[in-house]
């Protein structure tokens, strides 16, 4: 009753505050609507350019305010000043509001404390011809008249509440009255100790209960009915024939009959049933069951049964466990096959170097490598537990010696109890009582231990069942011994794989990156990729594909990224560099080092890709790879127009470049054909299912990464995959200077200054006598043996690059100068100063630079 009172009254406040609020809301409409109507009323703006305005406008607003139910219509000059109003004393004084808004042509609504009183007023502008304010129209309510309206629907709201708060005090009374009635006028504590009591009696008879309804549901059945029936934790309030029990229990049930110790054959127990009829409450008749289980007193089991359950559980081993070359799933099949035809519950304990592929030694530490059972809170050693079992175990022994060890009581096994004191009460305690060691022996390496162990059959394990232990164990160890040997070849693939990809991206500012590498189900493959530091501040971006999987695929993967990192040093365009390696894969063919069946390659595809953040251009070409995908900054995703070229090794063809403008922060994907090519759709497909997963703006390499794996990742890939997603960046103005170089010697200590002046800035003080060194050098020999136009550009990044730019394809020589020589030491100072130098080509010239490294407050640069 609190609680309706409650809600009563919050619902009371809720709906007058509402309906306020929407009086409110409507006196402000109507204010807006009355005022615009009047400020578009004829004749309006010829009234306002008479003499004396107040003497039309005054009679026409108070016609018009009455008739449109408002309080108040004012018209004024832009100044303020009324013309008219109901109290017709305040005429020619100023108007009481906001005018500011409504002078620069808005409508504008508040409240204010007016002449009439607390005001909700709309002005509205008046305007000539050419759209200027002219003049401005208030209309509005009183705050007193919408109360008064809101006021109104009290009568109302009250009468409601009030007949709500009766009737749910008198459904509350009959309700009451019922649950009295239902019973039997037992309180809350009676009703709950007789649950309690009747809940005790029916789980701990070892008699099956049932009880049914007349239209053959069931309503109870203890935990007995449940195990002898085989019923679902659910089965209660179902019918009767779809729970799942035998059809003839299921028919007994359903036909109400009385039934006095009737044997039923359920499965495979023999169970004895009573069964009377009930009226409870004067509902439908239905019936209460009771089963006994007497199976135990027939004498139908026979050792030739045995024997065929036996050969039956040893031939569904064979073909249930080893389906995988998976150490750890044999493992788990083998737990799977035991329970519960043989054990109740089953731990595989391996040694711990066997789940990396090695070979065990003497004394190796156990890891639990599976658990089943016939219930899962059961106190022994939980999964991945690594264990050192004592000399005094049977599993110690059994490792040790080869042989099967049999514990017919646990609860008296010292040598077992001197393990883990505690757990191994708790298992006593649990009901566990047997054990049989049995180690997993395959080609004379003994490779763990398998226990079974007995809790539920009261009978201990006998020799019988150590044979079969011995058996069953024996066929599935030979199956984890092939699959441990498999472990070790496919680590040892993946290994040297991921020795021969990268580990850590080099630093560079280019681009932000984040990249991802799976291999195939059926092993390793060739997939790689990397990125690549450039001098220029700029970076390569590479990935390839070699078809074939295994060990001489990643190998020769391996030497094609070798070859990429050596060619890249040289500075080559991207088309350039595919040339030169597709000369070697066809000297790889010719040599027969490669992954076909006489030696040869295959096939192997590559996509090189060269960002300069300075102009934002993207160089790249392609030799049979599948095209890049370039997402926009706003969310925009396109699969870049490069022609594919020749797989290599073809030879032969040469190969195209394109050359792309990127805005800051757009995206490059490169990846391979596993990422969107599989069994199950074709590769359009799965480009699109790409575009799509990558068109969303504003995210990092990241976070575009996961929604493509998420969208596009399979469980089981047939196909290697890899993926490298960079984000450009750009290297801003004001850590860029260039200079054009006029063609005069004379020049070169004006090129010089300017680049010192330019480090001051920068706060590079340290590096300016070196740099003026290199620029004298460089821009020297431009001048001197090379061809005009010069320009001279220094970057400011990781390190402090200069760059003297000219027209000749002739490239200086670091050389050994002689004694009595009067030149040739100057490139020599260079490469004593800077960190590295070189020399690149364009198609207007060539490029030598050198790079120095920045003092240690300077480093953080990018």
């Amino acid at each position: 009753m609190a609680i309706v009172v409650l809600l009563a009254a919050g619902a009371l406040l809720a709906l007058v505050l509402q309906s306020r609020h929407d009086l409110d809301r409507e006196a402000r409409n109507r204010s807006v609507s009355v005022a615009q109507t009047f400020a578009k009323s004829p004749g309006l703006r010829e009234a306002l350019e008479m003499p004396d305005p107040s003497a039309v406008l005054q009679p026409l607003a108070e016609e018009t305010r009455k008739a449109a139910g408002v309080d108040f219509i004012v018209v004024m000059d832009t100044h303020g000043i009324r013309y008219s109003h109901p109290q017709p004393d305040r005429i020619g004084e100023r108007f009481v509001g906001t005018i500011e808004p409504s002078l620069a042509g808005r409508v504008h609504t508040e409240s204010v404390q007016g002449p009439l009183g607390k005001e909700i007023q709309a002005i509205v502008p008046v305007t000539s011809s050419e759209g200027d304010v002219i003049a401005l129209v208030s209309a509005g309510l009183t705050v007193e008249s919408v109360t008064g309206i809101a006021d109104q629907q009290l009568p109302v709201i009250l009468p409601s509440i009030a007949g709500g708060l009766t009737l749910a005090t008198i459904g509350t009374a009959l309700i009451s009255r019922r649950l009295r009635r239902q019973t039997h006028g037992l309180g809350t504590q009676e009703m709950t100790r007789m649950y309690e009591h009747h809940d005790a009696v029916l789980h701990a008879v070892r008699e099956g209960v049932l009880i049914t309804d007349g239209e053959g549901r069931l309503l109870l059945a203890n935990d007995e009915a449940g195990r002898l029936l085989d019923l679902p934790d659910d089965a209660e309030g179902r019918p009767v024939d779809e729970v799942g029990m035998d059809r003839r229990m299921a028919d007994l049930l359903l036909s109400g009959r009385i039934a006095t110790d009737e044997v039923l054959e359920a499965g495979d127990r023999l169970l004895v049933v009573n069964q009377r009829p009930t009226q409870p409450g004067g509902r439908p008749q239905g019936s209460a069951v009771t089963i006994r289980d007497s199976t135990e007193m027939q004498l139908l089991s026979s050792r030739a049964e045995t024997a065929r359950k036996r050969l039956k559980l040893l031939y569904d081993a064979g073909g249930d466990i080893g389906t995988t070359l998976d150490v750890v799933r044999t493992a788990e099949e083998l737990a799977d096959v035991a329970v519960p035809r043989f054990a109740d519950f089953v731990t595989v304990d391996l040694a711990d170097p066997v789940l990396n592929g090695d070979e065990p030694g003497p004394g190796a530490d156990m890891r639990r490598t599976a658990v089943n059972g016939i219930r899962s809170d059961h106190p022994l050693y939980p999964l991945g537990a690594l264990i050192d079992f004592l000399p005094s175990t049977p599993q110690a022994r059994g490792y040790g010696t080869g042989a099967v060890e049999l514990v017919p009581d646990l609860g008296d096994a010292p040598g077992w109890h001197a393990q883990d004191p505690h757990r191994t009460s708790e298992i006593v305690a649990y009901g566990i009582h047997s054990l049989i060691a049995a180690p997993l022996k395959a080609r004379g390496v003994v490779l763990g231990v398998v226990n079974f162990w007995r809790s539920q059959k009261p009978e201990p394990f006998d020799e019988d069942d150590l044979s079969l232990a011995e058996e069953l164990v024996g066929r599935a160890a030979v199956t984890m011994d092939n699959a441990r040997r498999y472990t070790r070849e496919h680590q040892l693939a993946v290994t040297l794989q991921r020795s021969l990809l990268p580990r850590d991206l080099p630093e560079q500012s280019a681009v932000d990156v984040a990249h991802f590498y799976q291999p195939a189900q059926s092993g390793v493959g060739g997939d790689w990729f990397d990125v690549i530091p450039l001098p220029g501040s700029r970076v390569g971006l590479v990935v390839g594909d070699v078809v074939g999987h295994g060990l001489h695929a990643a190998a020769t993967m391996g030497r094609l990224r070798t070859a990429v990192h050596n060619f890249s040093s040289l500075d080559l365009p991207p088309d350039e560099l595919l040339a030169r390696l597709d000369d070697l894969v066809q000297r790889m063919d010719q040599d027969g080092d490669g992954t076909g069946p006489d030696g040869g390659v295959l096939g192997a595809t590559c996509l090189y890709a060269v960002y300069d953040p300075v102009s934002r251009n993207c160089t790249m070409a392609r030799a049979g790879h599948m095209p890049p995908l370039v997402v926009a900054p706003d969310g925009t995703t396109t699969i870049a127009e490069l022609p594919a070229g020749p797989p290599l090794g073809l030879g032969g063809m040469p190969f195209e470049t394109v050359e792309l403008r990127l805005a800051e922060g757009s995206q490059l994907v490169l990846y391979t054909d596993g990422l969107v090519e599989e069994r199950s759709r074709d590769i359009a497909e799965g480009m699109e299912k790409l575009r799509t997963a990558l068109s969303h703006p504003g995210r990092d390499p990241d976070a575009s990464r996961r929604a493509v794996l998420d969208a596009l990742l399979p469980s089981q890939p047939s196909d290697d995959i890899a993926l490298l997603i960079a984000r450009t960046r750009t290297l801003g103005t004001d850590r860029v200077a260039r200079w054009d170089v006029p063609f005069d010697p004379s020049e070169v200590g004006v090129m010089r200054s300017r680049a010192a002046a330019q480090l001051e800035e920068w706060g590079l003080e340290e590096l300016v006598f070196s740099t003026e060194l290199i620029l004298s050098e460089l821009i020297t020999n431009a001048i001197r043996y090379g061809a005009a136009p010069v320009h001279l550009r220094l970057l400011r990044d990781r390190t402090l690059t200069c760059e003297v730019w000219d027209s000749s394809s002739t490239a200086p020589h670091l050389r050994y100068a002689a004694g009595m020589d009067e030149g040739g030491r100057g490139l020599f100072l260079v490469a004593q100063i800077s960190e590295h130098w070189g020399t690149r080509y364009t198609p207007e010239g060539k490029v030598i630079w050198a790079e120095q490294v920045l003092p240690a407050d300077g480093r953080t640069l990018s």
